[in-house]
């Protein structure tokens, strides 16, 4: 192999690392950005480069065609290229990741080439890498190279990303990213860092597990070797000079995210007069230049003309009640969206219900000594229950035990069938003798063949996310009487995912060109296709599910995923007969789908398949918009052991619900994992809505009716005032940004900032002294309070999606006309002079400290005991305690934090060893805390360089 690197570049640097971190055998060619063709030269690094590789690796689809000589002519300067033995050629990882979906990434195909195959996690980092770290370190290379800036200035675009890296290796107590040995994801973040933070100073010192780990990168053997050979002082200048040249580079809009909503940088940017003119101008406009509120007729059908909106949030199982995790990653933030899209006057309709047939239903009939539909009679008026006292605005919430279920799923088979795109084949299952029956998925249990974790479902490992079948189980046992089933033959149909697949990759590339797909979306469906599809077995053994129209397998039901997204075209059929103007309209509606993260292959995936091949003209889905986990306490949420707080619970909290709905949007886990919190809940709701929206709306309508006698004063703007309007129109405007593109965690900030920046107006302003002067001062007071008050009127609207009854609390307060509760662009002035609100009353109650451990202590689930000292035997630790898991979790991390450090300044091994030890035994008292395997993986050995 041939590679092909161009000293100073700094995409050099992980190239070259990985190279000889695996130890690769490829003959390097240097190049510049003068270079017209390139020819063969020694390395820099002082080894002799090695013998190209006898024969090549296969590499998937998707990589260019064998290259003439001289080695990638015509390409970027500064782009590594590897030449393979057969001809073809890889780029460089920033063009991998950001113009190709399926090539590897140099770096990645080193470690494979060698048989490293990367974990999900690996994976994970490297997608990371590619769209968010990647784009703002070339922000903060291009200032420091072009404009000079040094340290702490110079990282600043980073900082966010940095405290990302810091976070996860923090949480893990690993000593690198993807676990305890080195990995690719390690070589490519670190040399991606590298050039940027080469002098340590610029590293925050506060980031104590991000500086051993990189430390501990950077003295290694593979990436000084590189960093001498490529960034030597006279190609440096060559390249600062080519930048020079160059446009600097823009940021994209994403940033990483964390608990704590991030400051809007451009909120706090100097306005332009002629914003400040535009907004005034808006503002003078007043009630009569917003849009009259749309009102569809019902049932809701598409328009032509408008914007038609379709939303559905995934279907939740019917044999459980949903946590708080649950309701955010589906039903909440779809509604969120949907109660956004009516205020913007788009034809909207969101549709969901409950998944009731399949494994999941059958046995937790079986639980429960009911029968299947006295099971999901239940638990479907117990998910319609919680999901109303949430106000979720659902236009109809069905179920998919209904004769449109087997009508439209049975069509879409038969399409598939008679087009070509259904196998059938022996298939190799479990059966309990003693039941006497083929185990479904759901009916086994076992040992996960990829993580090993021991309660992983025989379709899916709830640990690692992977889909397996029941077969590959080690250990397996029936849930039903716990005999050890074996394995034997049956008939079952497939999916032909393969022969889809030209008619899927086109339209993913479409779909992700011109929709909205969650970056983790389009992860999960790229690994996907990067592996290769396989045929899906679309039936089960069951009684309990929508029987299979077909001979030899009329004694089957479809598989939950295959029959389970039909749901949604079902559930619309049960709302209107006219279902088809939806769900076979491609033309003019838009589709959104909101799920958690492990059911995007299922959205993105074999349902679209399923829809492709039935060649119906189906409405596929434009934006999928998938959460991360919202985890209890930095535990996990279990009924079982009662921990954590379940949709039935929340309403005997006395805490209402527009408080649950605004702290689970304030943390929607949107970028990564995030964690409920009692005691931050606490925190958010006495200072952002007790004290910051709650008191500026309060005292704006106050002052309203203490000083002018519940009238609207007259208002006569000074430069100030328009600026205010200015600023609280960029807001606005971000607002709106922010929830097209689905971002609506960060939207809310918008919210809170208006109304700080309302609280900081009154404030400087003090109307309640002006009102004790002369007229001028009178009319002062007047104006302020006017101004003040039409925010509030303003935030009303805002923030009907997020907390809807205390939107029309505010609404009935200050009387805001039905007409003006509609969204647009502008702050105009609704409430003019002579408006006459209501009675104003506090919005929000302090949530005190005893009430709050009161309902931590309640929601904790079972007690466990303390951690023992080291020096005495292990006790048996209770799983289930949040407090120990947090407290475990900091001992990890410090731990992890003191073997890096040993590492990195090179201690005795001995003295290496004993405390890894230590760290082991941490793990493995975590890991019982959190009810999981106590088993921790013996430590691999350093890799020989």
């Amino acid at each position: 192999m041939r590679l092909r690197v161009a000293a100073g570049g700094p995409a050099a640097l992980k190239v070259l690392a990985a190279a000889g971190a695996a130890a690769a055998p490829v003959r390097l060619v240097w190049a510049g950005p003068s270079a017209e063709t390139v020819a063969p030269a020694a390395p820099r690094s002082g080894r002799d480069p090695l013998a190209p590789a006898s024969g090549s690796s296969p590499l998937r689809r998707g990589l260019s065609a064998p290259a003439e000589r001289p080695l990638a002519p015509g390409s970027a300067p500064w782009v590594p290229a590897l030449e393979l033995d057969s001809g073809t050629v890889l780029f460089s990882p920033n063009a991998i990741c950001h113009l190709q979906l399926f090539l590897l990434p140099l770096p990645r195909f080193f470690f494979l080439a060698r048989g490293e195959e990367p974990t999900d996690l690996t994976n994970q980092w490297l997608e990371w890498e590619a769209t968010e770290l990647q784009p703002a370190a070339s922000a903060a290379l291009y200032a420091q190279l072009v404009h000079g800036k040094k340290g702490l200035e110079a990282v600043g675009a980073l900082g966010k990303l940095l405290a990302h890296i810091e976070q996860n290796l923090s949480r893990r107590g690993t000593a690198y990213l993807a676990g305890d040995t080195e990995s690719v994801a390690d070589v490519v973040v670190w040399g991606t860092l590298f050039p940027i933070l080469q002098d340590e100073t610029s590293l925050p010192s506060e980031l104590q597990a991000l500086r051993s780990w990189f430390q501990s990168m950077t003295i290694s053997e593979a990436c000084r070797k590189a960093v001498d050979s490529v960034l030597v002082p006279k190609a440096l200048l060559e390249f600062k000079s080519y930048l020079q040249k160059q446009p600097p580079p823009c940021l994209a809009m994403e940033r990483a995210t964390s608990n704590e909503p991030e400051e809007e940088e451009g909120s706090e940017r100097a306005l332009t007069e002629e914003e400040i003119a535009a907004a005034a101008e808006a503002w003078a406009r007043g009630a009569a230049a917003l849009p009259k509120p749309w009102q569809p007729q019902k049932p809701v059908l598409p328009v032509e003309g408008m914007r038609n909106v379709l939303i559905t949030s995934a279907l939740p199982y019917v044999n459980n009640v949903p946590h708080l995790g649950n309701i955010i990653g589906c039903v909440l933030s779809a509604d969120t969206f949907a109660r956004y899209c009516r205020l913007r006057n788009w034809n909207t309709l969101y549709i969901c219900g409950t998944d009731e047939y399949g494994t999941a239903t059958e046995t937790k009939a079986v639980e429960e000594g009911l029968t299947p539909q006295e099971i999901c009679d239940k638990y479907n008026a117990i998910h319609a229950d919680i999901y109303r006292w949430f106000n979720i605005s659902f236009d109809y919430f069905g179920r998919t035990t209904t004769p449109y279920q087997t009508t439209i799923a049975q069509d879409i088979f038969q399409r598939l069938l008679a087009r070509g795109f259904l196998l059938q084949d022996t298939v190799e299952q479990l059966r309990c003798e003693d039941c006497q029956k083929f185990l479904a998925d759901r009916f086994v249990e076992g040992t996960c063949p990829f993580c090993s974790y021991e309660e992983a479902r025989g379709d899916q490992c709830d640990k690692c996310g992977k889909l397996i079948n029941a077969v590959e189980l080690k250990n397996p046992q029936c849930k039903l009487c716990r005999g050890v089933p074996v394995v034997k033959p049956t008939q079952h149909l497939f999916l032909d995912l393969p022969k889809l697949e030209e008619q899927l990759e086109p339209w993913l590339e479409k779909s992700w060109a011109t929709g909205d797909w969650t970056a983790n979306a389009r992860y999960i469906t790229r690994s996907w296709i990067r592996d290769g599809l396989k045929p899906r077995c679309i039936t089960r053994d069951l009684k309990w599910g929508t029987p299979v129209p077909l001979d030899g397998f009329r004694d089957k039901v479809f598989y939950v995923w295959f029959d389970a997204p039909i749901g949604y075209l079902s559930i619309t059929a049960n709302y209107t007969e006219q279902w088809e103007r939806w769900w076979k309209n491609p033309q003019q509606v838009e589709l959104y789908n909101f799920m958690a993260k492990d059911n995007v292959p299922f959205h993105s995936v074999i349902f679209p398949c399923s829809l492709l091949g039935a060649d119906d003209n189906y409405t596929l889905v434009n934006h999928l918009i998938a959460t991360e986990y919202l985890n209890y306490e930095d535990g996990k949420f279990s009924k079982s052991r009662g921990v954590g707080v379940f949709g039935d619970m929340a309403k005997d909290t006395g805490i209402p619900a527009d408080i649950w709905r605004f702290y689970l949007l304030y943390l929607r886990p949107e970028g990564q994992d995030s964690a409920f919190s009692w005691s931050d809940l606490m925190l958010k709701n006495n200072s952002e809505l007790l004290n910051n929206l709650g008191n500026f709306i309060n005292r704006a309508g106050m002052f309203v009716c203490k000083f002018f006698g519940g009238t609207v004063p007259n208002m006569v703007l000074t430069p100030d005032d328009k600026r205010l309007l200015a600023r609280v129109t960029l807001e606005l405007r971000q607002y709106h940004q922010l929830l097209e593109k689905v971002r609506i965690r960060d939207a809310l900030r918008c919210i809170l900032s208006i109304s700080r920046h309302g609280n900081q107006y009154i404030q400087v302003n003090e109307p309640w002294k002006w009102i004790k002067g002369n007229e001028n001062d009178r009319q002062r007071a007047g104006t302020v309070t006017g101004v003040a008050v039409n925010m509030a009127a303003l935030l009303a609207v805002m923030l009907q999606p997020y907390m809807p009854s205390v939107s029309s609390a505010i609404q009935e307060q200050l009387r805001i006309p039905p007409e003006c509760f509609v969204l647009s662009h502008d702050f105009t002035c609704t409430l003019s002079s002579g408006h006459r609100v209501g009675t104003v009353s506090p919005l929000f109650q302090k949530l005190e400290n005893d009430q709050i451990e009161a309902l931590r202590k309640r929601f904790k689930g079972g007690q466990a005991k303390q951690t023992p000292p080291a020096s005495e035997p292990a006790a048996v630790v209770a799983p289930g305690d949040p407090q120990l898991i947090q407290e475990l979790t900091e001992e990890v991390a410090k731990q992890g934090n003191h073997v890096r450090q040993l590492k990195a300044n090179k201690a005795e091994k001995a003295e290496i060893d004993a405390e890894v030890a230590k760290l082991l035994e941490l793990k493995k008292q975590l890991a019982l805390a959190e009810g999981k395997s106590p088993e921790v993986p013996v430590p691999k050995g350093k890799r020989k360089k």
